[in-house]
């Protein structure tokens, strides 16, 4: 781009803006801060990169942009305006008051549980919301998504998918890998997305969710540190690491939805958003169940490390009673002693490592599987039977009045 983009910019809006200063762009556009005059309200303009719009299509990329302007809803950062500039399309969007979940993510602290389900249900309803309305993101990742005041917004709706209409009307011949990865990010990308396919519809973004889910919850995509190439082609023939050994106290049920999202198939995806939105608004419910102590979450790693523990400490005591009886004359049956205290221990080891391991699987359960007894004005007695039988195995952890309102209903996916 030359170097009086800004001034260039600056003179095709007129009066109507005053930019203010450029913000660090990604490889789609050229990002400016300007000041709406009319309104005194800050906006962002955003410029097509000149890489990206030859041969673009600038009045069908508009019509798109125009299509996706029509978005009106909470977790969706709308277009206002859009334009041309000596043949590069801008368009205007307002300045969010806050940081992007990249930039989140990049702090290197976890996420909550209770954060990921947040974040996810917002994006979730703004897909659902697009969704409905005939309107596809296709680059859902956590550039896309702004964190504000609590709740997350996603932007740039519509805009790979504009420029992608756009390219192919300019150029018969130009497909979806031809114009790279403006349409789409490799990690992020559906199977589909990334074998070119012309069908390719809503459920690229379900995929692209379920990307986005299990980075939220592993710390990094799955596939991650591979070449483009290898991450497409990884896309469409592997299957990652499953989510819940990466983050132990994932909820089973987000779990599940996390896999589903990422079948290499769209038809055995979730259909809509609004399912997605379902399942985590349950989630986010917790049926009442409080979350599973960190000393939980280990499971048999936990056990294991602490078997390795007690052998390591059984060694040592063994040592430090023969050095003692050596060195400073105690009686020979310190040893056989020694051994015997440590001996005791052992079962004390197993016995915690079975009433944790049952708790756990409980606590599994009811989030998973347990028809909710409070929901449920007169529930079945099979059901009954499950939610008390449930109660009674995680009340060894908590109290029986924190758990009465039952398990969620389970949302088939």
């Amino acid at each position: 781009m030359s170097a009086n983009l800004r001034d260039q910019l600056q003179a095709t809006l007129g009066n109507a803006y005053s930019l203010e200063q450029e913000l660090g762009g990604g490889g789609m556009s050229r990002v400016f801060v300007a000041v709406e005059t009319a309104l005194g309200r800050k906006v962002v303009v955003k410029v097509l990169a000149p890489e990206l719009a030859v041969d673009v299509n600038t009045e069908r990329f508009r019509r798109e942009i125009q299509l996706a302007a029509q978005l009106q809803q909470a977790n969706i950062v709308p277009v206002h305006t859009a334009g041309e500039l000596g043949g590069l399309p801008y368009y205007t969007m307002p300045l969010v008051d806050g940081y992007s979940l990249r930039s989140r993510l990049a702090q290197g602290v976890p996420l909550s549980i209770t954060e990921i389900v947040s974040v996810l249900r917002d994006v979730a309803k703004a897909l659902a919301y697009a969704h409905e309305r005939g309107v596809v993101h296709r680059d859902i990742k956590p550039d896309n998504v702004l964190l504000s005041g609590g709740t997350a917004v996603v932007t740039d709706f519509g805009v790979a998918k504009a420029l992608s209409a756009a390219k192919r009307d300019g150029t018969r011949g130009a497909t979806l890998t031809e114009v790279g990865t403006s349409l789409g990010t490799p990690a992020y990308m559906a199977p589909e997305q990334a074998a070119a396919d012309p069908s390719a519809d809503h459920r690229a973004d379900i995929y692209a969710f379920g990307i986005l889910a299990y980075e939220l919850l592993a710390g990094q995509p799955p596939f991650h540190g591979r070449s483009p190439h290898k991450l497409l082609a990884a896309q469409m023939g592997e299957t990652p690491e499953p989510i819940s050994s990466l983050r132990p106290d994932t909820p089973p049920l987000l779990a599940e939805l996390v896999t589903k999202c990422l079948e290499k198939e769209p038809d055995k995806r979730p259909q809509s958003a609004t399912d997605l939105v379902k399942v985590l608004e349950t989630v986010t419910s917790g049926g009442g169940l409080p979350a599973m102590p960190a000393i939980l979450l280990g499971g048999r790693r936990r056990l294991g490390r602490a078997l390795l523990w007690y052998a390591l400490s059984f060694i040592a005591v063994a040592l430090i009673a023969r050095a003692a009886i050596i060195a400073i004359g105690l009686p020979d049956w310190v040893f056989p002693g020694a051994l015997v205290v440590m001996a005791l221990g052992l079962p004390v080891i197993l016995f915690t490592g079975f009433v944790h391991r049952g708790t756990h699987q409980a606590l599994t359960a009811a989030a998973l599987t347990v028809p909710s007894c409070a929901m449920v004005s007169d529930p079945p007695a099979s059901a009954r039977s499950r939610c008390m039988t449930i109660w009674g195995w995680s009340s060894v952890v908590m109290n029986f009045d924190q758990l009465n309102a039952g398990a969620p209903t389970r949302y088939p996916l």
